[in-house]
């Protein structure tokens, strides 16, 4: 434990420069008293440690001073390849160097940490994609990525569901994520902050002007916000429904999240018959029907009347395909 706190002052005082003995203690979750103690202990251990009184002192290394001291567990060194993706890296053209990476800081471990971190990546692997999914053709996102580390803005030529279908745009290309194995770009514009799936940028071509990025723009803290905001913008509308027993209990299992969620928190109380009243958040009939169907026969449409109508057609319709009825009989 003691010898841990001692080498991460050690990291902290290499990275951050001059720090007094109440920031160090504070980062530690330690007493003052304690790191007065480690400092002595660090000194008469041969590290060139200088401590500094008055306003402007605190404790520094002598400039120049680097420890090969990783600070690393058995356990951090077992996750240290958790963190990389080789497939993602792969898409963004980086493969090789990420290889190569992983062999320098291989090569940097401690022999009994080496064989961790070793095991760690011949033992677990990360898939993205989601089941019954292949990855997608991305073509441009070399272009995408190079753009985003140039800051040079770019003029794509972009397929989107809603009409126009096809839209030429010029960017500022702030950064990329990967989503459930698809590849984002996140990009400004005229019109504020827009997201653009990269498989459906069918070309690209880089423009002379370079651009400044936001001050303060964080790309994880936006797509944070985007992904709050996606459910709202999408779900115009809702649906009434009487569930089963069975049907309510294994709705998180045919539903998206965000419907499985507001079905059981708008659950009500149970009726003679044991169903349940629930309100789902719907984008359209269109969209809401293949869902709806997979619920089969624990689920009733109550409201609107339009999509009990369309689900009330479709259902005639598959069972005059399985019996032979005219449908027009229904």
């Amino acid at each position: 434990m003691r010898a841990g706190r001692l080498v991460s002052i050690l990291l902290l005082l290499q990275t951050r420069g001059r720090m007094t003995a109440r920031q160090l203690a504070e980062i530690l979750e330690v007493s003052v008293r304690t790191v007065y103690r480690d400092m002595e202990s660090l000194g008469a251990s041969g590290i060139p440690l200088y401590g500094e009184s008055g306003p402007d002192g605190g404790y520094h290394l002598l400039e120049g001073y680097r420890t090969r001291l990783t600070g690393l567990t058995a356990d951090e060194a077992g996750a240290l390849f958790l963190t990389g993706l080789p497939g993602a890296a792969a898409d963004l053209g980086l493969g090789v160097v990420a290889a190569d990476a992983r062999l320098k800081l291989t090569a940097a471990l401690p022999p009994e940490m080496r064989d961790r971190a070793e095991r760690s990546r011949e033992c677990i692997h990360i898939d993205i994609p989601g089941w019954y999914q292949d990855a997608e053709e991305t073509p441009q996102l070399p272009s995408v990525v190079d753009a985003v580390w140039s800051r040079r803005q770019v003029r794509i030529r972009y397929e989107r569901w809603a009409a126009p279908h096809e839209v030429i745009r010029t960017v500022d290309p702030y950064g990329v994520v990967l989503k459930a194995g698809h590849w984002y770009l996140v990009a400004g514009s005229t019109s504020g902050v827009r997201t653009y799936r990269v498989s459906r940028i069918t070309e690209l071509n880089p423009l002379a002007t370079t651009f400044t990025r936001p001050v303060g723009f964080d790309l994880a803290a936006h797509w944070r916000e985007y992904l709050a905001s996606f459910d709202s913008r999408r779900h115009l509308g809702h649906a009434v429904l009487r569930l089963s027993p069975e049907a309510l209990t294994g709705i998180g299992q045919l539903l998206e999240p965000a419907a499985a969620r507001a079905a059981e928190k708008s659950a009500s109380t149970p009726d003679a018959d044991g169903w349940a009243r629930v309100v789902l958040p719907v984008e359209s009939a269109e969209q809401a029907l293949p869902a709806l169907l997979s619920l089969g026969a624990g689920a009733e449409v109550v409201d609107p009347p339009e999509l009990r109508e369309k689900l009330h057609r479709t259902l005639t319709e598959m069972l005059a395909r399985y019996t032979g009825a005219d449908p027009a009989q229904g």
